[in-house]
């Protein structure tokens, strides 16, 4: 795998796409209070978070995994890229299922996150798969 024939920008905007799904999945038009509930947070205890720190560190995670992502897609096309992401989002969705289950969360919060890592990777290895 030779990081030099990787599409930067690929990765840049593979990484904006699960930033942004985020901002629709965890929005009250899909599973912001399902989410609430299930981690046991209210909206004043969220809006006390750093911003910054959360959403300056979750795009620099998302750059990491579109990065790792497009190592395993590259020279491929969107369906190939979709594929591989397909895998990882299994990978990824097991991971956060075994966490929570050991952090005693339910299956409605596994599940929204769960598949909120899964879709996402789907997106990213599609785009990086489409954009070579």
């Amino acid at each position: 795998m030779d990081a030099s024939t990787l599409n930067y920008p690929a990765i840049v905007v593979a990484a904006l796409s699960g930033f942004l799904l985020g901002a629709v999945w965890y929005s009250p038009l899909l599973f912001a209070n399902a989410w609430l509930k299930g981690a046991g947070l209210t909206n004043d205890e969220v809006a006390k978070g750093n911003k910054a720190k959360i959403f300056g560190s979750t795009f620099i995670l998302f750059l990491i995994m579109a990065f790792v992502l497009a190592l395993f897609v590259n020279h491929g096309n969107a369906a190939w890229g979709a594929g591989i992401g397909f895998h990882a989002g299994l990978l990824t969705f097991s991971a956060i299922a075994i966490h929570s289950l050991f952090e005693l969360k339910g299956w409605k919060l596994i599940l929204i996150n769960g598949c909120y890592s899964f879709i996402s990777l789907i997106i990213m290895g599609a785009i990086l798969g489409a954009w070579q």
